[in-house]
């Protein structure tokens, strides 16, 4: 099913019978879900079934909703202040529509952003831990999207909220995107909410009130996407106020496209048209072709896609040379509660470990 199509369904904003008649359909197969997530997460916790305890601290970053909440921004600011005091780092990956030991989009994002750490993709994350401790002699591990992963004992969890759709539709998947029950939250010992820019103060309030209603001690801390730089093809970086006023046409496959298409209208950019392709799209040079096509037809000064989207079409060939073609580079950056967040990291790490 298409991506933007099943968000219009879940979301409500479609309502016509035959959408009505879908939501209906998903509700049977969310509670069968919803049980199963919950007799799971009993059995972890009544130790029925067990966990493995890594040879190093573990710190998890994960989610409670399906699709893009700003992971992968959070894991590469971790593993670069963790290498930053000087500990041996590894991440461990599942690799979405990776083969084990093969980067795909966010593994090849993780290892170009983080380049002392060690990156692992292994979807057994116990075996992927055991090769950065043996193989690579890893002081800490970061765990890719954990938090649904108990398996592997973790330290520390840490989940990113998207503030735009921070429950999910308030239903567990496949009916909304909760991929647990919000009682899951008390697992949790921070939550990092993102892209705080594109809601209000009063939302975020409503947004920190509802998670400390399921976990009082849960940290919180306040985060933005912030563009750092462009980067094109032949023409290297472009400063960000270069393209200020040029008409750009965007295309991305992530789990929230629309916060990519907010970001750059804050850059003073005009967005002539866009296409959305489904999370993890794996792009054909058919695609690269209706794209620059498109974006011919519009008369756009520039082609704009994401990091993740970028280390795909890179490895395209194209005769195209205009539009210039390029990816908008973005770092995570704390605008609250940074210093509870480092707090909480170096306390958890403090008796653990030392630095090499």
């Amino acid at each position: 099913m298409n991506q933007q199509f099943y968000r219009h369904i879940i979301s409500g904003s479609a309502k016509n019978i035959f959408a009505s008649l879908i939501r209906l359909s998903l509700f049977l197969p969310a509670v069968l879900y919803s049980a199963v997530i919950r007799l799971r997460n009993v059995l972890y916790n009544k130790n029925l079934l067990k966990s493995f305890k890594a040879a190093a601290p573990v710190i998890s970053i994960g989610n409670i909703t399906a699709g893009g909440t700003g992971k992968t921004p959070l894991v590469i600011w971790l593993c670069n202040y963790l290498c930053r005091k000087d500990y041996k780092c590894a991440i461990l990956t599942r690799g979405y529509k990776s083969k084990k030991n093969k980067y795909s989009d966010e593994p090849a994002a993780l290892a170009k952003n983080c380049p002392s750490a060690k990156v692992i993709i292994n979807p057994d994350r116990c075996e992927g831990a055991q090769q950065a401790i043996n193989q690579y002699h890893s002081q800490l591990l970061v765990m890719d999207d954990g938090f649904q992963h108990r398996r592997l004992k973790r330290d520390l969890d840490i989940i990113t909220v998207d503030s735009t759709n921070p429950f999910g539709y308030g239903k567990i998947l496949p009916a909304g995107l909760l991929r647990e029950p919000l009682s899951a939250l008390k697992r949790a010992n921070a939550a990092i909410l993102t892209r705080c820019d594109q809601v209000s103060d009063s939302q975020l309030h409503e947004i920190e009130q509802k998670l400390r209603k399921h976990n009082p001690d849960l940290k919180i801390a306040r985060t933005i996407h912030k563009p750092t730089r462009v980067v094109a093809f032949e023409k290297g970086c472009i400063q960000l106020d270069q393209i200020r006023n040029k008409k750009i046409f965007a295309f991305c496959g992530i789990g929230n496209p629309d916060s990519f298409f907010n970001t750059i209208k804050t850059l003073g950019c005009t967005l002539t048209g866009k296409r959305i392709y489904n999370d993890h799209h794996n792009y054909t040079k058919q695609d690269l072709t209706d794209i620059y096509e498109e974006a011919i037809y519009l008369q756009a000064d520039m082609i704009l896609t994401t990091h993740k989207d970028w280390t795909k079409i890179t490895l395209l060939p194209s005769a195209e040379k205009h539009p210039t073609l390029a990816c908008l580079e973005v770092d995570i950056d704390f605008t609250q509660g940074f210093d509870t967040i480092k707090k909480l990291i170096d306390c958890c790490l403090a008796d653990k470990i030392t630095p090499a």
